[in-house]
């Protein structure tokens, strides 16, 4: 049986039952829940898109049979939003890790699979933006009025995630085109090992955001040489030319 994404039972009563001073609250529990459900999964932009789906339709179903007086259900979509824009922040921060990590270790961030990682930064909003509109789908009024406003505003200023992955793009651009080619061949096989595992790279990173985003490198990250090496069939040498 597969395992469900999110507890979205827990979500939608969260959000059903919340008031006027249970913002932070719902924030907090929505980038809880959104973080949960990328953890332990490879972070493609297949698996953030069912994240974002599966948290925001149990919001929009949360806010929909919430009665409490004077609960304007805007208001709790915004909290939603802001709580998934959280998560996300760290996992584009665990996407500059690990790419920073690999181009460290002499990786092209031309080859394949890492210039798929950082055009899938690039999607990252566009990704947000089509999850909210399919939770707003089919909801009816005042929810689906409140997912428009709500939409109308992201598309006029943005998320923060998606400013962080733009940045984040174009600071690997800028080191790719920098980049310096005396890299010994034993290191570039390292490297690729790494590059063509990315994904799940990336998902260990994320399980260790806590320690990255107090200033110490995730145990997943400082592992990765090391297996990096191993795959590649032979260790990079230690003397320089």
């Amino acid at each position: 049986m597969v395992q469900p994404l999110i507890d979205a039972d827990k979500l939608i009563e969260m959000f059903s039952n919340a008031t006027a001073r249970q913002g932070e609250q719902l924030q907090s529990a929505v980038s809880r829940a959104t973080l949960a459900a990328l953890q332990g999964r490879e972070l493609t932009l297949k698996n953030i898109r069912a994240a974002l789906k599966a948290v925001s339709q149990a919001a929009s179903a949360g806010a929909a049979r919430n009665v409490v007086p004077g609960i304007d259900p805007e208001v709790l979509l915004d909290k939603a939003v802001a709580g998934m824009d959280s998560a996300l922040l760290k996992a584009v921060e665990a996407n500059r890790v690990a790419l920073s990590t690999l181009a460290a270790q002499g990786a092209d961030l031309r080859d394949k699979h890492l210039q798929k990682a950082l055009d899938d930064l690039d999607k990252l909003e566009d990704t947000m933006f089509a999850a909210f509109k399919k939770a707003a789908e089919g909801t009816a009024a005042p929810v689906a009025g409140a997912w428009g406003s709500v939409l109308r505003r992201l598309h006029a200023g943005g998320t923060l995630s998606g400013a962080q992955a733009s940045g984040t793009v174009e600071q690997l651009a800028e080191r790719m085109q920098g980049a310096m080619r005396g890299t010994r061949q034993a290191s570039l096989r390292a490297a690729q090992a790494l590059a063509e595992s990315y994904t799940a790279m990336v998902s260990g990173v994320l399980v260790g955001m806590s320690d990255a985003l107090a200033g110490q490198v995730p145990k997943a990250v400082a592992a990765a040489p090391a297996a990096a090496g191993a795959a590649a069939g032979k260790p990079a040498r230690k003397n320089r030319k």
